[in-house]
């Protein structure tokens, strides 16, 4: 691979990681033996190939699955500092990720448990690896408006640690709109806003993004492409998606990475990014994303350079950063 050290060497901001999605067989199989909790699995390589998921409901089996393990505060710790070691080895010298605390809470996990774990890592991993983070909360979009209106009230204690809220979960079925006065009310408390839109559901999922839950960022959003007003709206507005190539490969939203459109969005002005989304369920980290568009998109330097940049310029970090990691990326020979 002809842009392999290049990749390898270019620091990257993360902007669409699940952490939950990042719970490899190994730690997973840990620490349910650790909380001597029962799984439907009897070894690292019966998870592993439990992994193996043919579509999008075995994906949630094994994701909840896994959820069901983390009890403690120090479990979600480790979730965490295993995830920042991936990002130390792929040069992520940034990330913001998501969490799912309806997917703790509604098992009886205390809200606190789930955020002093995370958090705790977060500083941890500053100080080990120099990486930088930040929190978003997400709302399970297949729950109702009333149990994220709990959620939301549940998070207003730790706005320090939380810098934006977020959609995700089943997309078909449970559009932005559902969400709307949730959103307007964690704008007012002074949350941005984030939603996944235009993955799996229509492009018309993304107009409801921009213009009722008004968000900073749109996640996925690769079906933007089938609305050709829309696609100069994200263009002028120079609106981030964050996109998934591995996960959208996984997930058939593409067949072949050959057919991937992140390319055709770049070279159109579309502000994307590249991100993981569930690495170790959809078979890698941020370097592999890099890799598998490179590989079969044939993409310049230039615009591998290009998707890091964006990946900073779309993040929540300060003008002053964003810029210093930018310069860097620049002047990469």
């Amino acid at each position: 691979m002809r842009h392999l050290e290049l990749i390898k060497a270019l620091p990257k901001a993360e902007l669409h990681v699940h952490i939950e999605g990042t719970f490899e067989p190994e730690l997973m199989f840990a620490i349910a033996q650790r909380n001597a909790i029962e799984i439907p699995y009897t070894s690292v390589e019966e998870v592993r190939q439990a992994y193996n998921f043919h579509n999008l409901q075995s994906f949630l089996d094994i994701y909840y699955a896994g959820a069901n393990v983390l009890i403690h505060e120090q479990d979600f710790y480790d979730l965490a500092m295993a995830y920042f070691e991936k990002c130390a080895e792929d040069h992520v010298v940034h990330t913001e990720m998501f969490f799912d605390p309806q997917t703790h809470t509604d098992r009886g996990i205390a809200f606190d448990v789930v955020i002093q774990g995370l958090t705790r890592a977060c500083r941890d991993a500053e100080q080990k690896w120099g990486i930088t983070s930040h929190l978003i909360m997400c709302f399970l979009r297949h729950l109702s408006e009333e149990a994220a209106f709990e959620t939301l009230e549940q998070a207003l204690a730790y706005k320090d640690q939380i810098i934006a809220v977020g959609l995700d979960s089943s997309e078909m079925g449970h559009p932005p709109s559902k969400f709307e006065r949730v959103f307007a009310k964690a704008r007012d408390e002074g949350f941005l806003v984030v939603a996944h839109a235009g993955e799996e559901g229509p492009a018309e999922y993304v107009w409801e993004a921009l213009d009722l839950l008004k968000v900073n960022r749109v996640d996925h959003g690769v079906r933007s492409e089938e609305d050709p007003q829309l696609l100069q709206r994200l263009i002028q507005e120079k609106m981030p998606l964050t996109v998934c190539p591995l996960s959208n490969l996984k997930l058939c939203v593409v067949d072949d990475m050959q057919q991937h459109n992140i390319r055709r969005l770049l070279q159109q002005g579309v502000h994307v990014t590249v991100n993981s989304d569930d690495p170790s369920y959809f078979g890698g980290y941020m370097n592999d994303n890099f890799i598998a568009i490179a590989d079969a998109l044939d993409l310049t330097e230039q615009e591998l350079k290009q998707l890091a940049i964006n990946s900073f310029e779309a993040s929540f970090i300060s003008d002053q950063t964003k810029q210093k990691w930018i310069q860097k990326i620049q002047n990469w020979v």
